[in-house]
């Protein structure tokens, strides 16, 4: 083969190469973010979906992506959403016709009006059947596509505006329909009816820059099974580099930056913790001091899920440290037990009122099943020193912490964040949904004078077999003081010197080691 022969086919390689990249359905090139996997995998056991999340953090990218797939019918094997193994029926829904044209259209079709570029949107250009039917009012702006289906028959999707109102969105069947920014509730209403006959599904991908809006409470106040809701942020879109986010954040007007950056609704006074989260947060702790106090905060999950808190506090600074937090759905006690032991076997567990509850087959509360399974239960309930049980009392505290810079909370524990962005109130009582770590936090606040200065780490301390070195009426290992020592509580020199693997205690958590100071 000569080398002119060889350049040729180089040369043809690399055209067929671009025209696949150009014209292939950038569908072959998505790579989701684990939120955005997150909100694809609800889709098979939730028949409305919200994705809610900042600006440009990759929400239409997401929603185009899955309506791609449902036109097309090409799931990638990685895909846990749900699937149609036959031509489907939707409609792609935005504000205005000239905003759908401009977002929607573009992200599935290419760029509008630009005859060359049809076919360099998610959808592959060999798979539109025929062209584009166009619609009326909007130069450019398509009515219905036709997309082949990999089964072998023609998917049909068309183009909607919310402007168009309700009596627009009737009519017709459908086997989805995709909301790209927030619709109108009646407007909703009406779309997802669209979906009954069929079995069908709704998804929103959305900033909720509209407040508390009627769809917004709809998935965030009023649980049901068969609605779902993933909020992401601009920390979970990794396309923005990590140095740019600050940058982005200010650039925002301060009343809106929480909705554009991390997809908060705006609550107004809603809202119960008002402090920014880069005000609270910290950079998780590499060095642990071993006289640092100690404890857990757990919320049983009864009817909801189980989370667990561990705080570490510097009594000397007043400083409350959350550490680690724990949310775990449709697991059993001794599944807590174990993923709390890997992190502080050694730490008391405060635990709330409703621990006293008994079982009704073994007669034992639930705070004896937990005491079971080797967590270190305190024994009576979380109380405040006067006894009470105050849960605005509780929240007033971490509330002042926060103001004062006496509350910190490790960065990557994003499930805390995650509750702290939505934990608020409606007709002033706090809205107990989606708030099982802010309540375990609670409960270790409230018990902080509990908490004990013990090792970290997945097992407990040797100090507990009552082993001790020859010549010395104190457990060199166990980070005890002789009798009679006047620091205890404090670095002194009878605690040892040593490095102590803590244990990553749940996926997110970076490997976290305790170490002596230099």
């Amino acid at each position: 083969m000569t080398d002119e022969t060889q350049l040729r086919n180089l040369v043809e390689t690399l055209e067929a190469a671009v025209h696949r990249r150009q014209f292939g359905g950038q569908i072959l090139f998505f790579e989701a973010y684990s939120k955005q996997n997150e909100f694809f995998e609800l889709g098979v056991g939730k028949r409305e979906r919200l994705l809610i999340a900042g600006n440009q953090n990759g929400k239409t990218h997401a929603g185009g992506y899955e309506a791609a797939l449902h036109l097309t019918g090409e799931y990638p094997d990685w895909w846990r959403g749900r699937r149609w193994d036959r031509p489907t029926k939707g409609w792609i829904a935005g504000e205005t016709s000239l905003a759908v044209r401009d977002i929607q259209q573009k992200k599935l079709c290419g760029e509008p009006g630009v005859e060359v570029a049809f076919g360099t949107g998610m959808i592959p250009k060999a798979a539109f059947t025929d062209k584009p039917s166009l619609a009326r009012g909007v130069t450019d702006a398509y009515d219905t596509i036709q997309v082949r289906h990999k089964s072998g028959g023609v998917s049909i999707a068309r183009f909607k505006s919310y402007e168009q109102g309700r009596p627009k969105f009737q009519g017709e069947s459908l086997d989805w329909i995709w909301f790209d920014e927030e619709p109108p509730e009646d407007v909703y209403s009406e779309g997802l009816t669209r979906t009954v006959a069929t079995g069908g599904m709704a998804f929103m991908t959305f900033t909720p820059l509209k407040g508390r809006s009627a769809v917004v409470i709809r998935f965030l106040d009023e649980p049901s099974p068969d609605r779902g809701v993933v909020s992401m942020t601009i920390d979970d879109a990794k396309h923005i580099p990590e140095a740019e986010r600050a940058k982005i954040i200010a650039g925002y007007l301060p009343h809106e930056r929480e909705a554009r950056a991390r997809g908060v609704p705006m609550l107004g006074e809603g809202r119960i913790f008002m402090m920014s989260e880069e005000a609270i947060t910290e950079p998780p702790l590499e060095y642990v001091p071993m006289h640092w106090v100690k404890l857990w905060g757990i919320d049983f999950g009864i009817g909801h899920p189980f989370a667990a808190a561990l705080i570490l506090w510097d009594r000397d600074n007043d400083v409350i440290h959350v550490h680690h937090v724990l949310r775990m759905r449709d697991s059993l006690p001794i599944q807590h037990a174990f993923a709390m032991k890997q992190i502080g076997a050694a730490i008391p567990v405060a635990w709330p009122q409703d621990g006293t509850q008994r079982e009704k087959t073994s007669g034992e509360t639930l705070a004896a099943g937990y005491k079971k399974h080797g967590l270190l239960m305190l024994a009576t309930h979380a109380t405040w020193p006067d006894g009470g049980i105050s849960t605005e009392a509780g929240i007033l505290e971490m509330d002042e912490r926060m103001r004062s810079g006496r509350f910190k909370v490790a960065a990557h524990l994003s499930e805390f964040f995650d509750e702290y962005r939505f934990y608020h109130r409606k007709d002033g009582q706090i809205v107990k949904l989606k708030d099982d770590i802010m309540s375990a936090t609670r409960i270790a606040v409230m018990q902080k004078r509990s908490a004990r200065a013990e090792l970290l780490g997945g097992y407990v301390a040797a100090r507990q077999s009552g082993v001790v070195a020859a010549g010395v009426d104190f457990d060199l290992f166990a980070g005890a003081c002789p009798p009679g020592c006047v620091a205890r509580a404090a670095p002194c020199a009878h605690l040892p010197r040593r490095t102590t693997y803590l244990g990553r205690g749940f996926q997110e958590a970076p490997p976290t080691f305790l170490r002596s100071p230099p």
